[in-house]
C-alpha cells in the first residue's frame, strides 16, 4: 500500500514535470512566433491576436495602408480554432488521442511559413502574396496551439497569451505571501507551479525571437518551428508513455 502510495506521487510528480516542459516550450514558440511576424513585413501578432484590433484602428485613423494579413488575422483564427475543435472531436470519436495529430499540425503549419519565408529569401523583393498567406499561416498554428491547450492539455494555463496568466499568477504569488489559510495557499501554489513555466517560455521566447529576427530576418522562423518539432517529440513520448502505462494494468488484470 504504502509503496503504490509513493509510485504515485511519483508519477504526478513525473506528469507535473512534462506538463510545465511541454507549456514552457508552447510558450516559447508563440512568443518567437509573435515578436517575429510584428517585427516582420506583415507588422502584425499571430498569438496576440486581438492586438491586430489596435492596429487596425491605428492605421485607419492616421490613414495608414492596411495590410490584408491584418485585416483577416481575426476571421481567420476564429475558423481555424473552430475546426480545430472539429477535428478534436473527430480523433476522440474514433478513440485517438488529440495531443499529437494537433502538435503535428502546427509543425505543418510553421514549416510552411517557413518555407515562404525561404522562398522570400531567394527574391529580390518581398511578394504581397507571400507576406499575407504567410502571417495568416501564423496565425493559424497559434489557433491550433490556442485550441490543443484547452482539448489535450487539460488544467494547463494559456500558452499563447499572457495577460491573464500574469495576472494569475501575481494573484497566487500574493497569496502565497499572505497564506489565508492552507487550501487557499495549496490551490495558488498548485496553480502558479503551472503558470510560471508558460510566462518564461513567452518571455525568452520574445527575447530569442527579436533577437534573432533583426539578425536573419523572416529566416528567424526557424526558431518557432524547431521548437514545434520539439514539442512534437514531447508529445509523443507522453502519450507513448501513457500507453506503456495501460499496457501495464492490462496485463496487471
Amino acid at each position: 500500500m504504502a509503496r503504490q502510495h509513493i509510485e504515485s506521487r511519483i508519477t504526478a510528480s513525473n506528469s507535473l514535470l512534462r506538463l510545465q516542459l511541454l507549456t514552457a516550450v508552447l510558450g516559447l514558440i508563440a512568443g518567437s512566433l509573435d515578436v517575429i511576424s510584428f517585427l516582420g513585413p506583415s507588422q502584425m501578432f499571430t498569438a496576440h491576436v486581438t492586438g491586430n484590433l489596435v492596429i487596425l484602428a491605428a492605421h485607419l485613423v492616421g490613414g495608414a495602408p492596411i495590410e490584408p494579413a491584418v485585416l483577416l488575422s481575426l476571421p481567420v483564427f476564429v475558423i481555424v480554432l473552430g475546426l480545430t475543435r472539429l477535428l478534436a472531436s473527430g480523433l476522440d470519436a474514433v478513440e485517438c488521442t488529440t495531443l499529437r495529430p494537433l502538435l503535428l499540425l502546427q509543425f505543418i503549419l510553421l514549416a510552411s511559413f517557413l518555407s515562404l519565408a525561404l522562398v522570400e529569401h531567394l527574391r529580390s523583393n518581398t511578394a504581397a502574396s507571400i507576406v499575407t498567406v504567410g502571417g495568416l499561416l501564423g496565425v493559424s498554428a497559434m489557433a491550433v496551439q490556442n485550441g490543443l491547450v484547452q482539448v489535450s492539455l487539460k488544467g494547463a494555463p494559456a500558452t499563447a497569451v499572457m495577460t491573464t496568466n500574469v495576472v494569475r499568477l501575481s494573484v497566487d504569488i500574493g497569496t502565497l505571501f499572505l497564506r489565508p489559510d492552507r487550501e487557499q495557499t495549496a490551490k495558488a501554489a498548485e496553480r502558479a507551479t503551472k503558470t510560471w513555466p508558460a510566462v518564461f517560455g513567452f518571455t525568452v521566447g520574445c527575447a530569442f525571437g527579436a533577437a534573432c529576427e533583426d539578425r536573419f530576418g523572416l529566416l528567424s522562423l526557424t526558431l518557432p518551428t524547431s521548437l514545434s518539432l520539439i514539442a512534437l517529440a514531447m508529445g509523443a513520448a507522453e502519450i507513448g508513455e501513457h500507453e506503456g502505462r495501460a499496457c501495464e494494468v492490462v496485463a496487471a488484470d
